[in-house]
């Protein structure tokens, strides 16, 4: 096992290349009669484990990472410390719906029939679900689309939850921060996401937005994906998705020992993509850069 062997220098763990079945073979080579059970065994008592490769190299690491770590964090303090919302948002994988195999596993009485090709054309639809986190009152908030994931989605559903939710739970606040990602529907290269800002939240709720983005490559650090989608994964784990009833059923019936709960809403509009903003909408835009790294951080205000 000398040439096939892999350590924790740490732990003192070790692992093979080799399969249990293959050492077996090669110990016959050798005169040695083992089974491939009796070689696990063997492995195990000399510190040997099964183990899968671990995303944890980091190829996306900005300069500016640690800085805007901690600006957010003075951030966060600076709008609890005068109760003030704050906000997390992301959208979650798209989902085929319809009998499509599911990760994860269920106890039932017999496995789930599903299909066996996730092919687009065999899907009822696709839900594409767009999460706010509300980090003061552990609350989450999904909109549940049905075309695209588009800036003008993604801010209409942040309306919404102001709407409905926060503007009940916060009914003096006039400022509000969002953290959200680099990249995607909200992400800071984005014109129309700044646009669709300005005009969804801004101007038709009289709120000052504060907006900050977690570095490139550090979306899992983003308060709503372990807080919120990982409990919605757990919670449908091993389910097809076959219905949006059912999609909206599991995730408002989400809950956590801490006290999570989650509200669930169908948005049937069609989102076109590739809509660029106006000259101008542009021009109206009240953006304010941030005094530390501004392509990452600035302020949105509504017009008066």
């Amino acid at each position: 096992m000398d040439y096939d062997t892999a350590g924790d220098p740490i732990t003192g763990v070790k692992s093979s290349r080799r399969t249990t079945a293959k050492v077996a073979l090669a110990l016959g080579d050798f005169g040695v009669a083992v089974s491939p059970n009796t070689v696990g065994r063997l492995l195990r008592h000399m510190s040997y484990a099964i183990r899968v490769n671990h995303k944890q190299l980091d190829t996306d690491a900005s300069p500016d990472r640690n800085q805007q770590f901690l600006y957010i964090s003075d951030l966060r303090d600076h709008f609890q410390h005068r109760d003030l919302p704050i906000i997390s948002v992301d959208t979650k994988k798209r989902e085929l719906v319809g009998p499509f195999k599911n990760p994860g596993t269920r106890w039932d009485l017999a496995p789930r029939r599903v299909n066996d090709h996730d092919f687009r054309s065999d899907a009822v639809g696709v839900a594409i679900p767009h999460g706010i986190y509300d980090l003061r009152a552990n609350r989450g908030c999904v909109t549940v689309g049905v075309s695209h994931d588009t800036p003008a989605f993604a801010a209409r559903a942040m309306a919404r939850w102001w709407h409905h939710e926060g503007r009940g739970r916060y009914a003096h606040a006039r400022r509000l921060l969002v953290l959200g990602d680099t990249g995607g529907s909200n992400g800071y290269r984005c014109r129309a996401w700044k646009t669709e800002l300005q005009a969804q939240l801004a101007d038709a709720c009289g709120l000052t937005l504060t907006v900050a983005h977690y570095p490139t490559g550090a979306s899992k650090w983003n308060p709503i994906e372990h807080r919120l989608f990982s409990e919605i994964s757990k919670n449908w784990a091993g389910e097809p998705l076959d219905s949006y009833q059912k999609i909206l059923r599991f995730i408002r019936s989400t809950r956590t020992q801490s006290g999570l709960s989650v509200t669930a809403h169908l948005d049937r509009r069609h989102y076109p993509t590739g809509v660029e903003p106006a000259p101008e909408q542009l021009q109206a835009l009240r953006l304010q850069p941030g005094d530390v790294l501004p392509k990452w951080n600035y302020t949105i205000s509504p017009h008066l």
